[in-house]
């Protein structure tokens, strides 16, 4: 019978036969060992579950992002690119968004430690921040692959996976002497919109028999969008905002040192400076002193620190482990905005001091894993455990809280100019071979966060081979988030004086972190088939979570507020239960070539069947209906490739009532109403491998210059048309290296 195939031989059952012949003065026999099963660890066997996608070093070549990952990483099955709510607000600052669960339920790892920064940005009434989120830390150069993880298979990871994970998995030390140099540069064909230039490099190598390094770095520049970009000839108003500017500044370096036969450490630390250059953008109020902002130029810093210290095992029989202790640590710099007192999100004078909000992050985890046999069914069983302590200063949100408090005449109560949070992990894995052809995994994780309590966080993920070339796989898995610093801090206060209250609700009116919050959860379940044989690949995939806790700032929802100090007082709060459901697809067809390798059309799509509340129908996160990724793949010579990229989007939705300005979540009505109709965008590229040292590549982006428009940076003031599809524009990309 013909073996079941197997993606990834590591990383499943592989049945293996050793013979020895041994002479004849120790036996005038053959001596056969009995076959060894090798089996994958659970971490291994989850990365072929239905819900991920990886992101290979040829694929980032091939098609490179401009300044950001999430540009690459939103062309796989089940991502998006959204706000945190439906709110419309930071339309241009849109980030990954996993199967509709929202950008903070994405959680990101680089080399699977966790990424934090964006939560040193403070949060707005409706969930969003303005901010790019954590894709754009490590420098393409750099990157040897990305894995996508969504649904039942992320559950493993803890708090904040919930829709899913990005792991970013850089390139490792060399035991030979080599390095790169990157230069890329994009043109945007309309000159209001914003070019790109980057810089990189890559060295690594050996120091020693035992020694290795790794150093990569980066400078970038994205312009940013003219200030008049989305303006209306028709309007004397303030344009919505474009796209934010960015530079870029990346420095990173580490030490391999491999002890002895199976055991490493590995050292690194790096730094890393963003600083964001403003585009017109705000939230509620006026883009006032724009002229001036532009003159100073970055409206917002933000520096990253990291250091960590892992140790891999590998103690024989396939026994392994690893540990790591890691920092992370952000200063957030801004120029102040309308936080109390004033327009939310408006920036005020650009000659003022800056402030600062500081994030440190300690975390460290680890896990063992080891083969067993029990029952005659081969299993590998994985141990592990995880520490996080987290804490930020935010001098500014809460000294505004507790001015706003003293001038009402009312003593700030429990006021702290610090938050932290604790959380401890423990999870258990098994990986099992109930049959030759089937493949269970069951996993538990316990956690416990000294502000949200404990959380169990079960799983199941099975795979059954039906014949060689397909597959059915599923799984279900609950998860959970947390609650992040800022909500949780009573501290924290932003205040709307009067016209962000809901009807009949005298103003001002503030909303304080909530100490009493519970975490959001969500059942996520899937069931998918699978086809792989010759280069043609099919695959069908349902989803379905069940989410609910989802933390809000809904003033509507809160009913009659009390009053202190003269003000209406809101909080954060859990709402009700939400329904996420659709479908993931995949259909690779070989064309020329052996499995297709000289020219093939690579598909995928996603549909978005719900995502919306149960209380009323309104939508979490405004999303294309559906999205299809297409690719045709040329290898035109040994040395020429090039591609056709094309991404249709089906129409997009915005809410139709409004959580936070009106009672009840009371009818918008006009421009608020607008839906984004469906689109698509081609784009051509073409590459050129020199010699092994020197690499090329040219293309074009939007090439039939499909140009969208965001038309009004109020939060719900235009509908779905809330992000800007830039126009046509041109890049030329060239790698030397040795």
């Amino acid at each position: 019978m013909k073996p079941y195939k197997r993606s990834h031989t590591a990383r499943i059952l592989v049945p293996s036969l050793l013979t020895l012949t041994v002479s004849a003065a120790f036996a005038q026999t053959p001596v056969t060992m009995e076959a060894i099963r090798v089996l994958g660890t659970a971490e291994e066997e989850l990365l072929q579950a239905p819900g991920v996608s990886t992101i290979t070093e040829q694929a980032l070549k091939e098609r490179p992002p401009a300044n950001d990952l999430a540009e690459i990483i939103r062309t796989m099955p089940g991502v998006n690119l959204t706000g945190n709510s439906a709110s419309g607000a930071y339309g241009n600052s849109r980030q990954i968004d996993l199967r509709g669960m929202g950008p903070e339920n994405t959680l990101i790892l680089i080399d699977g430690k966790p990424v934090h920064s964006r939560d040193a940005v403070r949060m707005g009434r409706s969930g969003e921040r303005n901010s790019r989120g954590d894709t754009n830390w490590v420098p393409v150069d750099a990157i040897e692959r990305i894995e996508v993880l969504r649904g039942p298979a992320a559950a493993r990871y803890g708090s904040g996976a919930a829709g899913g994970v990005v792991n970013i998995i850089t390139k490792r030390p060399t035991d030979t002497l080599s390095g790169s140099v990157t230069v890329y540069q994009s043109l945007a064909e309309n000159n209001d919109e914003g070019d790109t230039r980057r810089l990189g490099f890559t060295l690594t190598g050996p120091l020693s028999e035992k020694l290795s390094f790794r150093l990569y770095g980066n400078i970038a520049k994205t312009d940013p969008d003219s200030i008049t970009l989305n303006a209306d000839p028709s309007s004397t108003a303030a344009p919505a905002g474009g796209r934010e500017g960015v530079r870029n500044k990346d420095i990173n370096a580490m030490l391999r040192w491999d002890v002895t036969q199976g055991h490493v450490l590995e050292f690194e630390g790096g730094f890393s400076r963003q600083g964001g250059i403003y585009a017109g953008e705000y939230m509620l109020g006026g883009n006032s002193d724009v002229q001036a902002v532009l003159a100073e130029g970055e409206t917002n810093t933000m520096y990253r620190r990291t250091a960590s210290v892992t140790h891999r095992g590998d103690y024989g029989g396939g026994k392994t482990s690893r540990l790591t202790f890691a920092y992370e640590g952000t200063d957030n710099s801004r120029l102040n905005e309308g936080l109390a007192g004033g327009g939310e999100g408006t920036i005020g004078n650009p000659n003022a001091e800056r402030s600062v909000s500081e994030l440190t992050n300690y975390t460290a985890n680890g896990e063992y894993n080891m083969p067993l046999n029990i029952g005659g069914l081969h299993q590998i069983v994985t141990v592990g455990a995880e520490w996080r302590q987290e804490s930020l200063h935010d001098p500014y949100s809460s000294s505004s809280a507790r001015n706003q408090y003293q001038s009402g005449n009312e003593v700030f109560p429990e006021f702290k100019d610090k938050a932290k949070a604790r959380s401890f992990a423990v999870f258990l894995e098994d990986n099992i071979e109930v049959t030759e052809n089937f493949i269970l995994t069951p996993g538990v994780r316990f956690d416990h966060h000294d502000q949200a309590g404990s959380n169990w966080s079960p799983s199941l993920n099975a795979s059954y081979y039906l014949t060689p070339d397909i597959t059915l796989k599923g799984g279900i898995a609950r998860a959970f988030k947390a609650p992040n610093l800022y909500q949780t801090n009573p501290s924290y206060l932003y205040v709307t004086m009067g016209n962000g209250c809901p009807a009949g609700v005298p103003g001002p009116c503030w909303i304080l972190g909530n100490p009493d919050l519970e975490p959001e959860t969500s059942i996520n379940k899937e069931i998918g088939i699978a086809y792989d044989r010759d280069g043609w690949a099919a695959g069908l995939t349902y989803f379905q979570n069940d989410y609910k806790n989802k933390i809000v700032a809904d003033l509507g929802r809160q009913g009659t507020p009390p009053r202190v100090g003269g003000a209406s007082v809101y909080q954060w709060v859990n709402s009700g239960e939400a329904i996420i459901r659709g479908f993931e697809g995949n259909l690779n067809i070989p064309i020329l070539g052996e499995n297709g390798d000289k020219l093939k059309l690579v598909n995928n799509f996603t549909y978005m069947i719900k995502n919306e509340s149960k209380e009323d129908g309104q939508p979490l996160s405004v999303i294309p209906r559906y999205t299809i990724n297409s690719t045709l793949d040329w290898q035109v010579t040994e040395k020429i490739s090039a591609q056709a990229l094309a991404t249709f989007y089906g129409k997009q939705e915005p809410r139709t009532r409004n959580p936070n300005a009106n009672p009840d979540n009371a009818d918008l009505t006009g421009d608020a109403l607008q839906v984004r109709g469906a689109y698509a965008i081609y784009g051509l590229g073409a590459s050129y491998q020199h010699d092994k040292n020197l690499y090329f590549r040219v293309g074009v982006n939007n090439l039939f210059d499909k140009r969208l428009y965001r038309e009004a940076s109020q939060a719900s003031g235009a509908g779905a048309a809330t992000y800007n599809e830039p126009g046509r524009f041109y890049y030329l990309t060239m790698t030397a290296s040795f």
